[in-house]
C-alpha cells in the first residue's frame, strides 16, 4: 500500500492486508509447487502460502482471489471484517467479490455519470468506492477513524481444501450442482450428505450408456448397407431407377 494518510489509525492487519503482495513464490517454500501467497493470516499479519497452514491452524485466516489479474476477496468473507456498503463488487464464479485496491488505469474516464469517490474510476450505480482501499482512504480523509466501520470477528476459516484454490479468470467456470432422481421418485445429490450414489459410479455409468448408443448406431448402419436387395424395404424399391437402354441388335 502507498504511503498516505490511509495508513494512519488503522489496525496491523488491515494495513498489512492492503500493503501485502500476493501471489508471489512462498520464500520458505521456493521449491515446492504450488506455493504462492494466496492466503493472508489476519493474527499474524502476513501473507502465507498452502504449505504454511500448519503453524497457523488456530488462526483467522482470508483467503486471497484473483479476478483480472489483481487480487480480490468473497464479499462475505470482506463483510465480516468491515462495513464493504457501495464498494463495487463483481460476479465470477458464482461470488461476489471486490477488489482490494485500485486497479491502474492507462487513461482518464471523460463524461462518466458515476465514479470512484477516490480514484474516479468508472461504477455503476449506486456504488461510491472500486476497492476497499479506497473506502478506507476516503473515511479517514473525512472522518479521521476507521473503528465504527470496523467489525469483531472472532472467526474465519478457508473454505473446503480442493474446493477453491483461489484462481479466478472470467473464463472460469463453476461445476453446477447435480441432482439425480431414482426410479422410486427419492432424489440423491452427487456428493451431498446421504446422497444415494457415488459420484465416480454416475460418471461411469453414463459414459457406458454413451459408448453403448454409438455401438448400436454403427452397427444398425453397417448392417443396413450389407442387406441384399431384396430384403430392402419395398418404398426403397419403388424409387429405384431403371438400368442403362439398351438398343435392340441390327440384322
Amino acid at each position: 500500500m502507498e504511503e498516505s494518510s490511509c495508513s494512519t489509525n488503522l489496525p496491523p492487519w488491515l494495513e498489512s492486508l492492503l500493503s501485502e503482495k500476493f501471489y508471489n513464490a512462498c520464500i520458505i517454500h521456493h521449491d515446492a509447487k504450488k506455493n504462492e501467497k494466496n492466503i493472508f493470516c489476519l493474527d499474524c499479519c502476513e501473507g502465507i502460502c498452502p504449505h504454511c497452514l500448519t503453524p497457523h491452524g488456530s488462526h483467522r485466516l482470508l483467503q486471497i482471489r484473483r479476478y483480472v489479474y489483481h487480487d480480490v476477496i468473497r464479499v462475505g468473507d470482506a463483510e465480516k471484517l468491515m462495513d464493504c456498503s457501495y464498494v463495487q463488487s463483481y460476479t465470477t464464479n458464482s461470488a461476489k467479490v471486490v477488489f482490494l485496491n485500485p486497479r491502474p488505469q492507462t487513461r482518464a474516464c471523460r463524461n462518466i455519470n458515476n465514479g470512484c469517490i477516490s480514484c474516479d474510476r468508472a461504477l455503476q450505480d449506486p456504488y461510491l468506492f472500486c476497492s476497499i482501499f479506497c473506502k478506507i482512504s476516503h473515511i479517514l480523509r473525512s472522518e479521521g477513524m476507521m473503528s465504527e466501520y470496523l467489525h469483531d470477528c472472532e472467526v474465519l476459516t478457508l473454505p473446503e481444501l480442493g474446493f477453491d484454490d483461489g484462481l479466478m479468470t472470467p473464463d472460469s467456470v463453476l461445476e453446477p450442482f447435480i441432482s439425480l432422481r431414482t426410479s422410486s421418485g427419492s432424489s440423491a445429490s452427487c456428493g451431498a450428505p446421504g446422497g444415494g450414489f457415488d459420484c465416480r459410479t454416475i460418471a461411469s455409468t453414463a459414459t457406458t450408456e454413451i459408448v453403448r448408443k454409438k455401438r448400436s448406431s454403427k452397427s444398425a448402419i453397417r448392417a443396413a448397407a450389407c442387406l441384399p436387395v431384396n430384403s430392402q424395404p419395398s418404398e426403397l424399391l419403388g424409387n429405384r431407377r431403371k438400368g442403362v437402354p439398351r438398343r435392340s441388335p441390327f440384322h
